[in-house]
This record gives C-alpha cells, sequence and structure tokens, in this order.
C-alpha cells in the first residue's frame, strides 16, 4: 500500500487537526486484520505486517502528528510526491525534497533534517551517507508529519498568537 504524504493535512484517513477519536478511527483503518501485530497499541500506533509503523500524536482532543517508521519490506511506501523516503538513502531524498521545498539539517542533530515549510522531519539514528550496508544511517527511519506551530518555541508561539489576534 502506497501511503502519500499530504503536508500539513495528513496521510491516507489521518488529518492533523481530527479528534482523538477520529484519528483513533482513522488509525484502526490502517491495521491489517488479517495479520495484526503484536506491538499493536490501540489510540497510539499500528505496525503493518511490512513492518511500516504509523503512529499518532494528540494534545488536547486533537491530532498534532503522525510519526511513519520504516517498513522493512515494500509491500507499504512512504511517498512524498513520487519521492520515496524510507527506499532511497537518506542523501537522495534531502536532495530530491531540496527540489520541492527548503530542507536542512536539524541543528540538534546531524542525522536528521527538517522541511519547515512543509512541517515534515526525517530521522535515523546517525548519519551514514556514504555506507550502504549501515541501514539505520543510510536510509531514514522514520518521518514525522505536524500541525503549524509544532517545532515553535515558547516565544514563537507567542507571536503566532499575537499575529493571529
Amino acid at each position: 500500500m502506497d501511503f502519500d504524504l499530504a503536508p500539513p493535512t495528513g496521510v491516507g484517513p489521518l488529518r492533523i487537526g481530527m479528534t482523538r477519536h477520529a484519528a483513533n478511527t482513522a488509525l484502526d483503518s490502517l491495521r491489517d486484520l488479517s495479520a495484526i501485530s503484536e506491538s499493536d497499541r490501540p489510540g497510539q500506533h499500528v505496525v503493518r505486517p511490512s513492518g511500516l509503523m504509523i503512529s499518532i500524536h494528540c494534545v488536547r482532543d486533537m491530532l498534532e502528528a503522525i510519526e511513519l517508521g520504516r517498513p522493512s519490506s515494500q509491500t507499504d511506501r512512504v511517498l512524498f510526491q513520487g519521492v520515496d523516503v524510507f527506499a532511497l538513502p537518506s542523501r537522495e531524498v534531502v536532495q530530491r525534497m531540496g527540489e520541492f521545498t527548503s530542507i536542512e539539517e536539524d541543528p540538534d542533530d546531524d542525522a536528521s533534517f527538517i522541511a519547515p515549510d512543509l512541517l515534515l522531519s526525517f530521522w535515523r539514528p546517525f548519519a551514514a551517507d556514504d555506507e550502504p550496508e549501515e541501514e539505520q544511517g543510510y536510509h531514514f527511519s522514520s518521518v514525522l508529519l505536524a500541525r503549524r506551530g509544532y517545532y515553535d518555541t515558547p516565544a514563537q508561539a507567542a507571536e503566532r498568537l499575537q499575529q493571529s489576534s
């Protein structure tokens, strides 16, 4: 199954801003009933037979972030504008994402990247751009799609509130 990232809206039936109840229902719809994982946690995450983990993060009864973890097989793919964010090497994902939007190294973690205009972040445990045998560094391990303001500092949140009033 293909999961198309559609920032800032969501992915599949999961929509940023939906209620926790609606998010739980949408998350449940992504579970493969023929192969339910013992790792599944209702209201938190499901793990599909491919190994793809789909996790939801709700605050104050609202879905504010969706995280997808790298599958171990290609039966599930996570795409953004045709870019398979887990099958391609991290370096190539960053290069191809740069054709659509600005993407920058996370200042706190040189193995991670953020596309701030899309509210997408890409994570891997360590950087190993040139070592294909280092799967966990050569490929991204997770991608997170978030609501506007998710990465704001307290000062930025206060400024955003002031601008909206």
